[in-house]
């Protein structure tokens, strides 16, 4: 027995194969258990920014009105 495939079964089950990715990814993006790791990412760009130096900054400031 030989099974033809056509141009629309193919591009059927391709449309498939995206559609169930799409679902498994909603999923595991909106998964609670993730939170605290997508909060962590959040904050990955400003993780090279050098922290303000309070102690330099408070000795060089003027005290007087």
């Amino acid at each position: 027995m030989v099974i033809e495939m056509s141009t629309g079964m193919i591009r059927g089950l391709g449309t498939v194969v995206v559609f169930v990715a799409f679902v498994g990814l909603t999923l595991w993006v909106f998964n609670a258990k993730r939170s605290p790791e997508f909060a962590e990412a959040r904050l990955l760009p400003f993780a090279d920014e050098p922290q303000p130096d309070t102690t330099q900054a408070s000795a060089t400031r003027s005290t007087r009105p």
